[in-house]
């Protein structure tokens, strides 16, 4: 049962979203029907979410790649059948996010997205997590291109002769029917030609260690002469798939002349306004940006997170290749079974009369669609690659008696000024367990506060029973272990105040943002999007039911729980690279032969712009069969089976971001 809305239906919400230019167009004028998801991150199942429908709360599902793969499909046949010419692109990160890639890698995401007739997809920073050999097999198993003209991957042993990865791919249109243009130099005559190129992050080392010996250059000047390259072979209508953020989309396109739609992903930022259904409003969708030109615009999208939702637009170009109108929205995808609890027992469940009112509403409603399940993909997965994963979670640790929301930045998405609930249980268990005394007795230290990035929490707690897995496999499953850093107060609020202000602007990347355990911060935004100040930091001592709160003191030297990539300074998190420049005292903290071993940094040094840690004796390998280094994930496993069995959020806050409007 699909209650979708496609393309059809775009001439009724022209006027919703998006930006129309002028009142007709020319007889030569070329439209394009564009489909598009991004920041997907192996959910290959549905996530559980809810939403309003008028004002009755609906616990429900939204996404998963099966009813992806139905919703593509639905907008390819109309756009078959209205014989209009149609691209599906993927803004990046399809890997990491789910235990599915815990276990199977790269490779489920190559078979899975290679059924779903994608035409390209952007390099994600997420497609670097493994390593290039991994990263190269991923790609040479992909049936449509991956995408990146700011990079030189000539000098990498793994991806030098990589023929799939590419700085472009131009298609030739006749109405429907599309060819890929092999040749530039040789263009057919009389059809529509539409470049796409790739954009990835220039600093992509900082973020990606992992990124072998790939270059990576400047996103403005490398996008400005990939489209005067495509300007001077007479090619007009460009299309930039990115992996960006929305943020540093629109900063690209009012930088660079000649882009005509930017397809973004990386800030996981669902545009347009969802407060119809309870949720939030993330900004336009299909953003009109003026090039520095001063005449043309550059038409910008993004579609969320979690292949929760796909977005779907129409962009025309007049005879100069120049944007003349552009619209369209995102759709969020959901099933058809609802409840009243989010443990969603039996007897939560919606009754027929109560059913048939949340499906009328959806009807009503442009942004949000009943999607059935791709039966074939839902089979591949349920029989292929769903049992192994099942029996990867292991055991029951707590009961979360209501799901507990986690948001990288305050005031997104509808929450509050403290914003995400699960990052301060993460950061406390770290604290906690960093400070148990198998732990003390390796590292000799005992640890004041705990620090994490938003960015590397994946999931929401979901209701219900929880088990290990969702942590190791879900929630945090990068594999990161657990550091120890002495570091002064000064460098902590540097830190803070750093962090914070580069997630100001509409839009940016959120993942560097910091939360705590046992310590806790206000900000206060004095300009819109721009400026702030760090109002004030404090350290927790006693305990949790009666805390006391202490100044955070610039020359006082204090010993910070972390985990190693924010340790090192990646992400944003320079200040703590510059703090152990020349000398540190930090202890990471992995399994070797079951065993907790300490593992001392003498220093970390900046290798052609990426962070390498050098260590007193040997450093950790977390390749090796007997070395286990996901601490982070164990850390927090070990607080929440022995201090928390009804999970839920902490009785106090640790982040205060007052926004200035």
């Amino acid at each position: 049962m699909t209650f979708s809305k496609p393309l059809v239906a775009l001439s009724v919400t022209v006027a919703l979203a998006g930006c129309s230019l002028s009142p007709s167009e020319p007889a030569d004028s070329f439209s394009l029907t564009v489909a598009h998801i991004n920041d997907t991150h192996s959910n290959f199942d549905p996530v559980k979410s809810s939403f309003k429908a008028n004002d009755t709360l609906v616990y429900n599902e939204f996404g998963g790649y099966p009813r992806l793969q139905t919703m593509a499909e639905e907008y390819r046949k109309a756009a078959e059948d209205q014989n209009k010419s149609f691209l599906f692109l993927h803004g990046g990160d399809a890997w990491q996010g789910s235990a599915y890639f815990k276990l199977n890698e790269g490779a489920m995401n190559a078979e899975l997205l290679s059924r779903m007739g994608l035409d390209a997809m952007a390099l994600g920073n997420h497609e670097f997590d493994l390593n290039n050999a991994k990263l190269n097999d991923f790609i040479e198993n992909l049936n449509f291109p991956m995408l990146a003209a700011n990079i030189d991957a000539s000098k990498d042993a793994d991806l030098k002769d990589q023929t799939n990865l590419k700085p472009y791919t131009l298609f030739a249109f006749d109405g429907n029917e599309k060819t890929v243009v092999e040749d530039i130099n040789n263009l057919p005559a009389g059809k529509d030609i539409v470049a796409v190129f790739g954009i990835v992050l220039d600093d992509m080392p900082n973020l990606s260690p992992n990124t072998g010996d790939v270059q990576f250059f400047d996103m403005v000047e490398s996008a400005q002469a990939t489209v005067d390259m495509f300007k001077a072979k007479g090619i007009n209508n460009i299309v930039a798939l990115t992996h960006i953020g929305n943020a540093v989309d629109v900063e690209v396109a009012s930088n660079v002349d000649g882009i005509d739609l930017i397809v973004g992903g990386h800030s996981h930022t669902l545009l347009g306004d969802f407060t119809n259904i309870g949720h939030a409003n993330d900004g336009v969708y299909a953003q009109m940006v003026t090039n520095p030109n001063g005449m043309n615009q550059t038409c910008v999208v993004q579609a969320g997170e979690y292949a929760q939702a796909i977005g779907q637009l129409e962009i025309t170009f007049n005879a100069n290749g120049d944007v003349s109108s552009c619209a369209g929205l995102n759709t969020l995808l959901s099933n058809d079974e609802y409840f009243h609890s989010p443990l969603r027992e039996a007897e939560s469940k919606f009754n027929a009369e109560e059913n048939a009112k949340v499906v009328n509403f959806i009807e009503g409603e442009d942004n949000i669609t009943i999607t059935d399940e791709e039966a074939t993909m839902r089979q591949l997965i349920d029989t292929k690659y769903k049992p192994a994963v099942d029996e990867a979670y292991g055991q029951v640790i707590a009961q979360v008696p209501v799901e507990i929301n986690h948001e990288r930045r305050p005031g997104d998405r509808g929450t509050d000024k403290h914003g995400s609930d699960v990052a301060p249980i993460l950061a406390a268990g770290q604290y906690y367990w960093a400070n148990s005394p198998e732990v003390v007795e390796v590292t000799g230290m005992k640890v004041d506060f705990s620090l994490i990035g938003a960015g590397g929490i994946r999931t929401n707690i979901e209701a219900g029973e929880y088990r290990e897995g969702n942590i190791s496999l879900e929630l945090l499953p990068f594999s990161n272990f657990m550091s120890v850093v002495p570091v002064k107060g000064k460098v902590i609020k540097e830190l803070i105040e750093g962090t914070v202000a580069a997630t100001l602007p509409e839009g940016s990347h959120a993942g560097k943002f910091p939360y705590g355990g046992h310590i806790r911060y206000q900000y206060t935004e004095t300009t819109p999007y721009q400026t702030g100040k760090l109002d004030f930091v404090e350290v927790m001592t006693g305990t949790a039911e009666n805390p006391t709160w202490t100044a955070l003191e610039d020359n006082k030297t204090y010993n910070v729980a972390v985990n190693n990539y924010n340790a090192t300074g990646n992400d944003g998190w320079t200040p703590l690279f510059t703090a152990q420049q020349k000398s540190s005292d930090r202890v990471d903290l992995a399994y070797v032969d079951g065993k907790l071993t300490a593992f001392n940094v003498k220093n970390i040094k900046e290798v052609n712009g990426k962070f390498k840690v050098q260590y007193e004796g040997a450093a950790p390998n977390c390749k090796a069969e007997n070395t286990r280094c996901n601490t982070d994930a164990q850390a927090v496993i070990d607080y929440i089976a022995q201090e928390m069995p009804v999970l839920k959020p902490l009785n106090y806050e640790v982040v205060t971001f007052n926004r200035a409007n």
